[in-house]
């Protein structure tokens, strides 16, 4: 259906007459009078009274026109975000979602190095829980996502990871590289307050909550490793922030980013424990919803493929 038939019905609710409104139109009187019932035709109901003079429009005339108004003020406001965001992509603003974890030292430190080569940027982050960024992404609230990835989990393949992955089929960029480590606080002399040295000991245990997707990435080592005997939960948080203070506390051990740890640990506030291998690789992963691209963003995306082989590591 054109759309434009809307504002030859506005038209003739204005003047009245099908002859000012074609006329203002730029159209003949039968042309006009043609749009007009098509329209009708296609709602399925009269929508002029055309028994009296001025004519005026039924009260399902009155109705779709306010509708159809709505609509093209919606349409025509889209139209121009598009066009402008198309045509000065200085001023679009480009939204990245991420895990709190990676919002609060990666991304900042990432941003900054991809400015430097890339160049300056308007952008925001919206740092939230994993599940809700890829909803986002998936309904066009932001541009792309950042997240952790692992050997055991995989957002970006298909059949793997939770039902709400999956954001881009086509696939992710690799932008950084980090880890899960277990840390302590130290003693006096530096070595860890809780340090796994004696068998069949339970350590306190400072956990991801279970509905926490970074939590995903220790579970094959705990399994592995026959940790989780070894482990006595004393504290659970989703957030790596609020499990990291714990830890400065002394109040048990915690599995965190490295790059979230790195100051705390150049510090000595923190120091790793447990055995190396306990150590967890991650990858820092780039997702986008390639259907709600725009130049600005496929430009950022063409630009991080040629960088993958330079991504950051922690502490960097």
């Amino acid at each position: 259906m054109d759309i434009y038939l809307f504002r030859d019905l506005a038209r003739l609710n204005n003047t009245g007459n099908f002859s000012q409104a074609a006329d203002q139109s730029n159209l003949s009187q039968s042309a006009f009078s043609r749009r007009i019932r098509s329209l009708e035709s296609w709602i399925g109901v009269t929508l002029v009274d055309r028994s009296r003079q001025p004519v005026r429009l039924t009260t399902a005339g009155l109705q779709i026109l306010e509708a159809g108004q709505q609509a093209l003020e919606r349409i025509e406001q889209e139209r121009s975000q598009i066009l402008e965001a198309q045509s000065l992509p200085d001023k679009y603003v480009v939204t990245f979602g991420a895990q709190h974890s990676i919002g609060w030292r990666f991304y900042p430190t990432w941003l900054q190095g991809f400015e430097e080569t890339y160049g300056p940027i308007l952008s925001r982050l919206r740092a939230d829980d994993l599940p809700n960024c890829l909803r986002d992404l998936r309904n066009g609230d932001v541009d792309f996502v950042i997240a952790y990835e692992s050997h055991h989990v995989r957002y970006s393949e298909q059949g793997t990871g939770p039902p709400e992955s999956h954001p881009d089929k086509s696939g992710s960029l690799v932008i950084g590289y980090d880890s899960l480590i277990p840390v302590s606080k130290p003693q006096s002399d530096g070595n860890p307050l809780f340090s796994f040295s004696a068998d069949k000991i339970e350590m306190p245990f400072l956990r991801f909550g279970e509905d926490a997707p970074i939590a995903r990435h220790l579970e094959p080592l705990f399994k592995g490793a026959g940790l989780s005997a070894r482990l006595r939960i004393v504290y659970e948080n989703s957030m790596a922030g609020a499990l990291r203070i714990r830890a400065r506390d002394g109040m048990g051990v915690a599995w965190l980013p490295k790059s979230l740890v790195a100051p705390d640990m150049k510090a000595g506030i923190l120091v790793q424990t447990g055995a190396p291998e306990w150590e967890v690789p991650l990858e820092i992963r780039l997702f986008r919803h390639k259907p709600n691209s725009n130049r600005v963003t496929r430009s950022i995306w063409s630009f991080l493929e040629s960088q993958q082989s330079q991504p950051l590591k922690p502490g960097a």
